[in-house]
C-alpha cells in the first residue's frame, strides 16, 4: 500500500515495524458536545483506512482516546478547559458531561457503519501515564517547571516543526491567537501539566510530584499510545486541525521521552466544508449525524458521499449534494438487490475485480476509484449475479455501506404505493398522462420519488 505520509510530504509506501502488523492510533473526540458531521468524516477516514489495512490482510491493533480533561478552548494554553466549560453551560459534573457526550459520540459513529477499536482510553483513566513521562522529561531537562506549570522546551528540539516546515519564529503554538504566558520562556514552548496556580476552580485535579493540577491536551494521546502500542507506532492519524500544535507537540514530548523517532506514518483528513468555510462547534447549532437522520437522511448516504471524494480533499457539504447522494445511493442498493443469488462464482472474473478494487485503495485509499471498480461490475455482462453479489460482498468490507441488508418496509405503505403504481401503469397505458403525472407529483409531495426502468417501477424514500 502507498499512502500520503504528513512527516515527509508524499507518498510512500507503506511498510510497518513488524510485518505483518500495525499499530494505528487515531486522535478521538473532545467531549464536551455533540460531534458534528465535519468531525465524523474525520472518523470515516479512519474507518476507512483501519478496514484497508484489515483488508489487505494486516494484524492491526488500534487504540482511540477520548478526550475529558485538559483540552483547552484554544489549542494551545490560554482559554478554559473546554470540560469546565461544558459543565458551566449544562450544570452538571464533568464526568457527566463526558458520559453525555461520549454515548452520543459512539451512536453516530456507529451509524455511519465505523467500527470501534480494540482500546478506546479516556484521558482521565491514565494520569499515571502522564505523570511518568513528563518526571523523565523534567529529569532530562526537555521541561522545566514555572509558576507551578510544567512546560515543554521546544528549544532543546533541532526540529520541533517537522510536520509543519513552519517558521521556528512563530511567536504562539497555536492556530489561534492566544494571550501570552509569562510563565513560559518562549511562547512556543507547551503545557505538560496544570497545576492550581492557573486553574484553581477547576473541577477535576489529581496529586501530583509538582503539586495538585491535571495534564494538558497534548500528552494524553502520546500517553496512551505509549501504554497500549508500545514504543514503536506505525501510524497515526487526526484531522489536518492536529497538525499543528496536537501533533507537533506529541512528537516532540513522545521522541524526548524515548530517545529515538516515535511514529513512521502521520495520517490526515481534510475538512469537511459548509458554504461559510470549515465546520465549527463555535458557529452555533451543532449539525451531527442523528440530525441528518431526524430530517430523513440515510447515515450511509453521508458515508457514501464521504467516500466518494479523497480524504485529503475538502469536501463542501450541501442538502443538494446528500440528496443526491442518498439518492444514487438507493439506485445502487435496489440495482445490488435485484441481483439472483444463482450459479456459481467465476473465480477468475471475482479475482480480476478483486485486484481492481484492492489496487484502488493501495493508491492512497482512493474511495471515488473503488466505487468506480463497484460501478464496473455491476454493468459487466461478463459476470453472473452471483459472482457479482460475491464481489459486493468482498468490497463492502471496506466500503460499508451495507450494500446487501434489504431495507425494511412499512407493508401498509408498500401496499399503497404499489396499488398507485399500478394505476398510473393504467393511466398511462389509456394515454391518460395527465393523470398518470399527477400520480406521480402527489407521491413525490409525500417524499416518495417513483424511478421508471425497462423492469417496471419502484420507488424510493426521500424523505419522512
Amino acid at each position: 500500500m502507498r499512502i500520503y505520509n504528513t512527516l515527509t510530504k508524499k507518498i510512500e509506501d507503506f511498510v510497518p515495524y513488524e510485518e505483518g502488523k500495525v499499530k494505528l492510533y487515531t486522535c478521538g473526540p473532545t467531549v464536551y458536545h455533540y460531534a458534528h458531521i465535519g468531525n465524523i468524516r474525520n472518523y470515516i477516514g479512519h474507518d476507512i483506512l483501519d478496514k484497508t489495512l484489515r483488508y489487505l490482510g494486516y494484524d492491526v491493533t488500534r487504540a482511540m482516546n477520548i478526550t475529558d480533561v485538559g483540552h483547552l478552548t484554544s489549542d494551545s494554553d490560554s482559554g478554559e478547559d473546554k470540560m469546565e466549560v461544558a459543565r458551566k453551560r449544562e450544570h452538571k459534573s464533568a464526568m457527566e458531561i463526558a458520559k453525555f457526550y461520549t454515548d452520543a459520540f459512539f451512536v453516530d459513529f456507529e451509524k455511519v457503519n465505523c467500527k470501534k477499536p480494540e482500546i478506546i482510553s479516556p484521558a482521565t483513566e491514565n494520569i499515571s501515564e502522564y505523570i511518568k513521562i513528563i518526571t523523565k522529561l523534567l529529569e532530562t531537562d526537555y521541561a522545566y517547571e514555572s509558576g507551578g506549570n510544567i512546560y515543554f522546551d521546544i528549544s532543546k528540539l533541532d526540529n520541533y516543526y517537522c510536520l509543519t516546515n513552519q517558521d521556528s519564529n512563530l511567536v504562539v503554538g497555536a492556530r489561534e491567537s492566544v494571550d501570552e504566558d509569562s510563565n513560559k520562556r518562549n511562547q512556543a514552548d507547551f503545557a505538560l501539566w496544570f497545576t492550581t496556580s492557573k486553574f484553581e476552580n477547576h473541577e477535576l485535579l489529581w496529586d501530583s510530584p509538582w503539586g495538585k493540577g491535571y495534564p494538558g491536551w497534548h500528552i494524553e494521546c502520546s500517553g496512551i499510545s505509549l501504554k497500549y502500542l508500545g514504543e514503536h507506532l506505525d501510524i497515526h492519524g487526526g484531522g489536518v486541525d492536529n497538525i499543528f500544535p496536537h501533533h507537533t507537540n506529541e512528537i516532540a514530548q513522545s521522541e524526548s521521552y524515548l530517545g529515538h523517532k516515535w511514529c513512521n506514518y502521520w495520517f490526515h483528513n481534510e475538512h469537511l466544508i459548509d458554504e461559510s468555510g470549515k465546520m465549527s462547534k463555535s458557529k452555533g447549532a451543532i449539525l451531527t449525524v442523528s440530525v441528518l437522520e431526524e430530517n430523513g437522511y440515510d447515515p450511509l448516504a453521508f458515508r457514501f458521499m464521504c467516500l466518494g471524494s479523497h480524504y485529503r480533499k475538502q469536501l463542501l457539504f450541501t442538502y443538494d449534494n446528500l440528496d443526491q447522494a442518498q439518492s444514487t445511493l438507493r439506485k445502487l442498493k435496489n440495482k445490488i438487490q435485484s441481483l439472483k443469488d444463482e450459479g456459481n462464482i467465476d473465480e477468475t472474473l471475482f479475482n480480476k475485480y478483486v485486484s481492481k478494487f484492492t489496487e484502488a485503495l493501495e493508491n492512497d485509499l482512493n474511495t471515488s476509484n473503488a466505487l468506480a471498480v463497484l460501478y464496473e461490475v455491476l454493468k459487466d455482462n461478463e459476470l453472473n449475479d452471483k459472482t457479482k453479489i460475491a464481489l459486493v460482498e468482498n468490497f463492502d468490507q471496506v466500503l460499508s455501506l451495507d450494500l446487501l441488508v434489504k431495507e425494511e418496509k412499512n407493508n401498509e405503505l408498500d401496499s399503497e404505493i404499489q396499488g398507485l403504481i399500478e394505476e398510473r401503469r393504467e393511466a398511462k397505458k389509456n394515454k391518460d398522462f395527465a393523470k398518470a403525472d399527477q400520480i406521480r407529483d402527489d407521491l413525490l409531495a409525500r417524499g416518495i420519488k417513483l424511478i421508471d426502468t425497462r423492469e417496471g417501477t419502484t420507488y424510493e424514500i426521500v424523505k419522512d
